[in-house]
């Protein structure tokens, strides 16, 4: 028996990293780890993103800008969302932060998922952009990154310079609507049960052993989460 456990989940989202290290910490406690596979899913907070060159250190200024707060109000929200995940063993430099579109990052875990580094990719990407200040829509920074976790670089430049995988990401969008998916992380474990959100280590344990006994579909709570372009930070 397997469980198949699908996240959606989208790289600029810092509750979806989070929710990565709470899962995590609930999957080294599963007593059948081993048979879990997992698929992370393509979810764009915002397809209209520009790829953009824009420079960092200027993340504070958009995030007041976006929500009508001062900037020291949002150097507040900054601040409470880097200790979330500080708590969660991650270093957030949003001082370094740089926006940019996803949709190439998620065509390249795609390319990963069928070569068997999808988590490694993800992980990659995920502290590329909230450690290290990547730009996600940028090719040269992709192309390093992927090619770094193993990815074949031929295979790599080859997604970059085409549409190839495009058509994967948009049928992961469009089950996330299939399914009434509106803000990420959402983990749908074994095509029948939904946790919203990136909830605490015990609660994701919780629901992977009642999906584990093969429980109805049932969506479990709302936990922080990314919704179209903005972040309960």
């Amino acid at each position: 028996m397997s469980l198949n456990v699908d996240i959606w989940s989208d790289v600029v989202c810092p509750w979806c990293y989070v929710g990565k290290r709470r899962f995590e910490a609930a999957l080294a406690r599963f007593p059948h780890r081993e048979q879990v596979e997992l698929t992370w899913r393509s979810y764009e907070l915002d397809p209209t993103a520009e790829r953009t060159d824009a420079p960092a250190g200027a993340h504070v200024e958009r995030l007041a800008a976006k929500y009508g707060r001062t900037v020291p109000e949002a150097q507040r929200m900054l601040d409470e969302m880097t200790a979330n995940a500080a708590a969660e063993g991650l270093e957030f430099r949003f001082d370094l932060a740089r926006p940019g579109n996803t949709f190439d990052a998620h065509r390249l875990l795609h390319l990963a998922k069928d070569s068997g580094r999808q988590d490694a990719l993800k992980e990659r990407l995920d502290r590329a952009t909230f450690t290290e200040g990547l730009a996600s829509g940028d090719h040269v920074a992709l192309r390093a990154i992927a090619v770094e976790v193993g990815l074949p670089a031929v295979e790599v430049d080859d997604v970059l310079a085409s549409d190839r995988y495009a058509d994967a990401v948009r049928a992961d969008e469009a089950q996330a609507r299939a399914y009434g998916i509106s803000g990420v992380p959402f983990f749908v474990l074994g095509g029948r049960f939904g946790v919203s959100g990136a909830q605490p280590a015990d609660a994701l344990l919780a629901a992977l052993e009642q999906a584990w006994t093969e429980q109805p579909l049932q969506t479990v709570g709302a936990g922080p989460s990314c919704d179209g372009d903005t972040c309960e930070v």
